[in-house]
């Protein structure tokens, strides 16, 4: 069985999440910083090598009127990328509120400044790639 990757794109950071191999539960992965598009594929298919990923979803961030905006178009055009080069499907999946809904679940848990800021790509990926896999099940 593969399991899944989660990507939550932003414009200076990505997280990644990875699900277990069912497709039930998914875990945090590292933040990866922004930098060379080819470096990111780069990383991002060692870790679908290391983690038997079959399958990537990318959360996508419209707008909260649903429309498309710069970052959703870059999002989009990244997620093509992927997909070429490196042979798998990738959806795009919705994923407004989601960093908002990492904070959140940080701040309830009494987490620090610094932390937040450390985890809170890799918790937005983790509950993209979570809500992902709560659809396809439901």
């Amino acid at each position: 069985m593969t399991s899944i990757l989660g990507i939550d794109f932003g414009t200076r950071r990505m997280g990644l999440a990875v699900s277990d191999a069912l497709g039930i539960t998914a875990q945090g992965l590292e933040t990866l910083d922004r930098n060379e598009v080819e470096d990111e594929i780069a990383f991002i298919a060692e870790v679908v090598r290391e983690r038997n990923v079959g399958e990537i979803v990318v959360g996508r961030p419209l707008r909260l009127d649903g429309s498309v905006g710069d970052v959703a178009g870059e999002c989009e055009e990244f997620a093509k990328r992927l997909e070429e080069q490196l042979g798998l499907p990738v959806r795009l999946w919705d994923e407004r509120l989601s960093t908002a809904q990492a904070e959140r679940a940080m701040l309830d848990a009494n987490l620090s400044r610094g932390k937040r800021k450390k985890a809170r790509d890799r918790a937005a990926a983790q509950l993209i790639l979570q809500s992902y896999m709560d659809a396809r099940h439901g």
